[in-house]
């Protein structure tokens, strides 16, 4: 039975640089890296040495605490570096891309017609296992585990965020096929989220395997997190599993082409951005071509995701394995004159500081700057604002601080993840890293329980 929820409390930041709903044609890029970093708790192992040839679905890599999960290249090439950190930590496995992909065979098969352990199987061969995700913890599913349920948001609220609805149009039949296969991994049901603040694409719609869910409000109502929340909460000892529609599209394709096709949209966003639009990617792929010519002068910083919880990378990084968004904002060097004291129209404010209130459609420039500097941690009642959750933050946060396990029990942490969290990062008074204090909570409670 479908459920409607109406999210209301919450902030949606109205940033310059939407994507226009256009396809972009660039030159394909020249490397593809995969960066363990993107993948939270999980010690990698190469399985590849510089000057290995890989094809699109061979094994890179693997994860030592489980060695059933497997990294694969998402292109077909030479590995032509892997970068290393302090203590030999693996940064980047770098592969020089071919002209034209050839891909590593797999098995073409109907979903109905396999068991839950073969689309498990084909899954971990190909590499594809670790765009599932579970809660708690937002870490790589454990494929031994049996969640109670699974969900897709089929919208993203971030903002710039780009719209699944247009990304989708026209693969219906793939994403069918990997709803099918995806319904095959619980006994619960497989949740897909929809937006009621704009008409959703048929594409979701007329999906079948699958509880069509509605929800309306403002951001975070597109996070994951905030949605299993209203829907079908976690309690100690359960799990759930999540994954995005583009993600559904690569399980859809595993089966229907018999082959990783790790083909990705991505939306180039941001204000400092000059034709903002969306390009035909692969997982990994460098940015470089995509913001060649196509940035403002000035000092910039690239994310990898959105402003809230992306990555900052280089103007010729690469791509997220999670990601499907690149944003473009402002880099402060110097701090402003005055500060948050000098009056502005440009400026956001959620309070009354500035005329925010006032312009209730106005977009804004945002930079990187923290607009101040971490001090005391006071209690103001602003992550409240944000947070559509029946839990108290702000005593979250403090039980993680002080690391008692028992009370970040008590209070929701098996609940939440970052991204649930980044808004209250983004109206903190006290400049606190609340994102970080959340993963920290998360590892303790994940280590002593």
């Amino acid at each position: 039975m479908s459920t409607s929820v109406k999210i209301k409390r919450g902030l949606n930041i109205r940033l310059k640089g939407q994507a226009e709903k256009v396809y972009a044609e660039i030159p394909a890029s020249e490397t593809v890296a995969i960066k363990p970093t993107d993948f939270v708790g999980v010690r990698m192992r190469p399985t590849v040495k510089v000057g290995d040839e890989v094809l699109a679905g061979s094994k890179i890599a693997f994860d030592k605490d489980n060695e059933k999960v497997k990294f694969t290249s998402p292109t077909s090439g030479e590995v032509v570096e892997i970068k290393r950190g302090d203590k030999r930590k693996i940064l980047e496995i770098k592969i020089l891309a071919d002209k034209e992909i050839r891909y590593a065979p797999f098995k073409k098969s109907n979903p109905d017609d396999l068991s839950r352990e073969e689309i498990i199987n084909q899954l971990l061969e190909s590499g594809i296992w670790p765009l599932i995700i579970q809660r708690p913890f937002d870490i790589i599913a454990n494929p031994d585990d049996n969640p109670k349920a699974i969900f897709i948001s089929a919208f993203d609220s971030a903002p710039l965020a780009p719209d699944n609805d247009f990304i989708l149009h026209g693969h219906g039949d793939e994403f069918q096929t990997g709803l099918n296969a995806i319904a095959k991994l619980t006994e619960g049901k497989v949740h897909l989220n929809v937006s009621a603040n704009t008409p959703a694409s048929k594409v979701f719609t007329n999906s079948k395997n699958v509880q069509i869910n509605t929800f309306t409000g403002p951001h975070p109502a597109g996070n994951v997190g905030v949605q299993i929340h209203h829907i079908d909460p976690i309690n100690k000892g359960e799990i759930v599993w999540h994954l995005t529609p583009q993600d559904v599209l690569i399980v859809g394709r595993l089966f229907s082409e018999g082959r990783y096709n790790a083909s990705r949209v991505v939306a180039l966003t941001g204000s400092e951005v000059s034709k903002g639009k969306y390009y035909k990617t692969l997982i990994g792929a460098s940015i470089k071509n995509m913001v060649t010519d196509n940035v403002k002068e000035g000092s910039l910083r690239y994310i990898s995701g959105n402003v809230l919880t992306g990555t900052q990378i280089s103007s010729d990084g690469y791509l997220g394995f999670y990601d499907t968004q690149i944003t473009a904002i402002p880099e402060v060097e110097n701090p402003e004159f005055l500060g948050w004291i000098a009056p502005g129209f440009d400026k956001f404010s959620i309070s009354r500081t500035f005329f925010t209130w006032l312009m209730a459609g106005k977009e804004y420039r945002l930079n990187s700057s923290l607009n101040g500097e971490k001090r005391a941690y006071v209690v103001t009642g602003e992550y409240e604002r944000v947070l559509p959750m029946d839990i108290h933050p702000t005593h979250l946060i403090k039980s993680i601080m002080i690391g008692d396990v028992e009370q970040m029990e008590n209070l929701g942490i098996y609940e939440v993840a970052e991204e649930d969290f980044a808004l209250c990062e983004f109206v903190c008074t006290s400049k606190i890293d609340v994102q970080a204090l959340i993963r920290e909570g998360i590892e303790t409670v994940q280590r002593e329980c």
